[in-house]
């Protein structure tokens, strides 16, 4: 990943594994190019970890992998290790930072609080495949009312929070290599961005931390 910083004109890319096991040839394998590319350009090379899989992350993976790409030459110029003006470079230290933008998602009317319980969840899956359509969030929790959510919320409900898909359209996206690409938004998924214990998901927590 490089981003250019418009102010400043300074190449900043990054690495950003998730502690879930052992250090993986492909996690080198792209701190090397990025960090190759900051250093031609006079930019900076940051470490980020990925740590919102609480259930499977563990120091002992982040050790590691630190210990792996020190061993490897690199170095970095911000991260947990280090520090720098944009911190906290772990992720699960990042809560209050993710819980502000989906709060600004869920005003703004561009993310919505779903409360389907995962045996439902299961259930519409397998409806889906016996019709043979693609897996995927149906939207039924977009059909509440402002007065269901607070009775949801006030008697402890758990929910998630899900991105808002128009049901119709075609979204087109810029991509450097291959230039304009065009998909129907009816194929893409409600992806949770937050879920129920407070940790926001990739899809979220990637694109605000890239920010």
């Amino acid at each position: 990943m490089s981003r250019m910083n418009p102010q400043t004109a300074k190449v900043r890319t990054r690495v950003a594994p998730s502690p879930t096991g052992d250090p993986h040839v492909g996690t080198a394998y792209i701190a090397l190019i990025n960090y190759c590319f900051a250093k031609k350009h006079g930019g900076e090379f940051l470490l980020r970890i990925e740590d919102t899989d609480q259930a499977r992350s563990t120091p002992q993976s982040e050790k590691m992998i630190l210990d792996s790409l020190k061993w490897l030459g690199l170095s970095w110029d911000e991260g947990p290790d280090v520090g720098g003006p944009h911190g906290p470079y772990r992720q699960s230290e990042r809560s209050a930072i993710y819980t502000e933008h989906c709060d600004r998602l869920l005003a703004d009317g561009n993310a919505f609080k779903c409360y389907c319980t995962s045996e439902k969840l299961a259930d519409m899956r397998r409806q889906q495949m016996a019709a043979k359509q693609p897996p995927r969030y149906d939207g039924s929790c977009l059909s509440l009312t402002d007065d269901d959510r607070a009775k949801l919320d006030s008697a402890g409900t758990p929910h998630v929070v899900r991105m808002k898909i128009p049901d119709q359209g075609v979204c087109k996206v810029n991509d450097t290599l291959r230039g304009e690409i065009e998909f129907e938004y009816r194929v893409v998924d409600m992806q949770v961005l937050m879920k129920s214990d407070g940790l926001p998901t990739y899809h979220l927590a990637n694109v605000v931390d890239d920010h």
